[in-house]
């Protein structure tokens, strides 16, 4: 599976979740979006998606905002506590999503996921709540988020 993943604000490419999602075999992309500069990081990731045309897209925080501001038609999104209040202008997502998200987040309320569900008219089975923080970069998250991107690839063929 070749997966687009988005990183969020302050976080650099090669970090534990595109890591973890290339041990399990699969090609990773995974370009360094400038923190300062949202219109140029979905510039990067737009131009990233239409050479590469990955199978799944995944963002997490800042990156699951700019991963929502892509016109990826119908390639499945994975977004991980995803940043959309902040950054961006799209509130709400297509069908073919799964939102990770922790309740004990204390950088983006678990509401905001929520509310972005509501605003999608999805439903709520979409959104998974797993993990202890933020970073969702323990054992089970990681292997949720491997999980997702399976079962919505496997979904769409």
């Amino acid at each position: 599976m070749k997966i687009l993943f988005l990183h969020g604000w302050t976080s650099v490419p090669g970090g534990r979740k595109p890591t973890y999602l290339r041990q399990y075999g699969h090609m990773v992309l995974n370009p360094a979006l400038p923190d300062d500069d949202f219109a140029a990081s979905i510039r990067i990731a737009t131009t990233e998606y239409e050479v590469s045309c990955p199978d799944v897209i995944v963002g997490s925080s800042r990156g699951g905002a700019v991963a929502m501001n892509v016109a990826s038609g119908e390639t499945p999104l994975v977004l991980l506590c995803p940043a959309w209040k902040r950054w961006g202008q799209a509130t709400t997502v297509k069908p073919s999503v799964r939102i990770l998200h922790s309740r004990s987040d204390d950088v983006i309320p678990f509401a905001d996921s929520q509310e972005l569900i509501t605003n999608s008219k999805l439903a709520s089975s979409t959104l998974v709540e797993i993990g202890t923080d933020h970073r969702l970069a323990e054992p089970e998250p990681l292997a949720a988020m491997l999980q997702a991107c399976e079962q919505l690839l496997s979904q769409r063929s």
